[in-house]
């Protein structure tokens, strides 16, 4: 399977002080070593924008994007990258508000590249859910 992770789950994955760090890194831990974990212009930006502008933070443009390179060449497991070349017209029917665009969005690009959005938020129609720990 692959997983396309969304910013919070990125996050997590990267910072070992982020509270869900731990559901993130067991669950990757727990994987198969088939499964593929990735990230797509949209999770790597959001990415690089929370740990820049998030007060608990505030990690300088080029640190956030050295953390960023660092995490997706793990050697225990490399995070590949979906190309987005995508428009809006992807967004599934079931995005009725702003709040759902982005999520909706990353959806429907995971499901055209043969992948799953993974996320700790509930409710996000065809998303695979992160497991509590």
């Amino acid at each position: 399977m692959t997983y396309l992770l969304d910013v919070n789950a990125l996050l997590a994955l990267g910072l070992q002080d982020h509270e869900f760090h731990a559901r993130v890194a067991d669950w990757v831990a727990g994987l198969e070593a088939s499964d593929t974990l990735v990230t797509c212009p949209i999770t790597e930006l959001g990415f690089v924008r929370v740990l820049h502008q998030a007060p608990q933070y505030r990690v300088p443009l080029s640190e956030s994007k050295k953390l960023l390179s660092l995490l997706r060449r793990n050697s225990k497991r490399v995070i590949g990258f979906i190309p987005d070349d995508h428009g809006v017209e992807i967004l599934p029917a079931w995005v009725n508000t702003g709040r759902q665009s982005t999520d909706g969005y990353l959806s429907a690009l995971a499901g055209q590249h043969n992948a799953v959005l993974a996320t700790m938020d509930e409710g996000i129609n065809g998303a695979f859910l992160i497991p509590e720990i």
